[in-house]
């Protein structure tokens, strides 16, 4: 499996993490919206989908009352707009496929955004279905830190019913079923790992590499589409290597 959110360390580079740090938690809240409505009420102890959204929550501080008062709109005790999964797909202009994961109030409004992002970067919108065959939907738990022996980590993760670890520079991406997702990261917090993230994404089965050019421009349009307000998560089966990250944000820095 390819790092999911490798292309993401350009992001850390120029502090748009901190800077959209508003924008992050109107986005975390919409997700606990949707989990209270349709993943089976306000209760985190039965809902399971609340559940990992609260964690999600947390893992981005987000604050107790926001999260709160997200559950209680959920659940109808506060006021709050009626909102829309939506999921949309299609390609970069190097031809990567491209998975774009929205909850919106105005579903007309949020597929015209996306199709403008795409079109402004040289890509298209795609039929549904057109790319979500090649992703599955898989646990990502991510360990960062210095000194971590990531073999130990990983033995230990896999002991605990994890699918596959990934082992970069300063950080590991553990990959599990979602089901399983609870149970990983909590042997992983039970050993003092110190893990920075825990949720559920689109991984693809399949990658490619695209070209200098390709990856350029394929990060330019991942970065615009998560940057629209209706928009939760963007997933692709592009590939960066090292050398071309490092590169882009370079140009990000100068």
């Amino acid at each position: 499996m390819s790092g999911h959110s490798k292309w993401k360390t350009i992001q850390h580079t120029k502090g748009a993490a901190d800077a959209k740090r508003g924008a992050v938690f109107t986005k975390l809240s919409r997700e606990i919206i949707v989990a209270v409505r349709q993943g089976g009420g306000p209760s985190a102890e039965t809902n399971f989908r609340l559940r990992l959204a609260i964690q999600k929550a947390k893992d981005a501080s987000m604050p107790f009352d926001n999260i709160d008062r997200a559950i209680k709109k959920g659940s109808g005790t506060l006021e709050g707009s009626v909102l829309e999964e939506i999921t949309l797909e299609g390609y970069s202009a190097s031809g990567a496929a491209v998975l774009v994961q929205a909850v919106s109030d105005n579903h007309n409004r949020t597929v015209q955004e996306v199709r403008n992002v795409f079109n402004r970067n040289g890509g298209a919108l795609g039929a549904a279905g057109c790319v979500s065959w090649i992703f599955d939907n898989k646990g990502v738990i991510v360990v960062k830190g210095e000194n971590l022996n990531g073999d130990d980590i990983a033995l230990m993760a896999i002991d605990a019913g994890a699918e596959d670890v990934k082992i970069e520079k300063d950080y590991l991406e553990i990959y599990v079923l979602p089901e399983n997702m609870e149970k990983v990261r909590t042997a992983l917090v039970d050993n003092k790992i110190p893990v920075e993230s825990s949720q559920l994404s689109m991984i693809p089965k399949q990658t490619i590499t695209p070209d200098e050019k390709g990856s350029i421009q394929t990060v330019r349009l991942l970065e615009k589409l998560e940057e629209l307000d209706d928009v939760q998560t963007v997933s692709t089966n592009a590939e960066f290597s090292d050398e071309i990250l490092e590169k882009i944000a370079s140009q990000v820095q100068s």
